[in-house]
């Protein structure tokens, strides 16, 4: 089943209520919001092009639309929620179109006061990873906890806990490079 092509409208009134509706579903960064108006708009011209912009530009300076705070929420929920690590965090904004330094700032106030590896804990344990038993459990743990955004210092800390070898210590370390 295919789904039909979003309708084009050229009035502004109409695109900010399509952006209303859309950031009433859920918080959304200003790239993606401009990704999803595009569509909607002639965006090949310069008047659909100033209409995204025009509403954009509304949206801001109602405080509906802000990087920042929305930076902050999306870290803040990944924290405590999915117990993410601070990389997976500020990977999964660059995705989402926020700017460095907006990213930088609300990464840093959020993280300041998580020690990581009782973070990296959290996820094991809402994961439901156990004590590895062997060399191909023990990788496993490692890249799912670096996928998840942890530093390898703070990986090697948990396996080292966790009894796991030397030998399989370097060849994780191996993999890193």
């Amino acid at each position: 089943m295919s789904f039909p092509r979003p309708k084009k409208t050229a009035s502004e009134d109409e695109l900010y209520e399509y952006a209303v509706g859309a950031l009433a579903r859920r918080m959304r960064s200003i790239a993606e919001l401009k990704r999803l108006l595009r569509p909607r708009v002639e965006s090949d011209t310069e008047y659909g092009r100033t209409l995204v912009e025009l509403v954009i530009r509304r949206l801001k300076d109602q405080g509906y639309l802000n990087d920042a705070k929305y930076a902050t929420a999306y870290s803040s929920f990944r924290r405590d929620n999915e117990k993410f690590g601070r990389r997976r965090v500020v990977t999964d904004l660059k995705v989402k179109g926020v700017h460095g330094e907006v990213i930088e700032k609300a990464v840093a106030s959020v993280y300041d006061e998580v020690n990581e590896e009782k973070q990296a804990r959290e996820y094991l344990r809402r994961k439901r990873l156990q004590k590895p038993k062997d060399r191909k459990q023990a990788a496993r743990v490692f890249r799912q906890l670096a996928r998840a955004g942890f530093g390898s210092k703070t990986i090697f800390i948990i396996l080292k806990k966790w009894d796991v070898d030397d030998e399989t210590l370097s060849a994780l370390d191996g993999e890193l490079e």
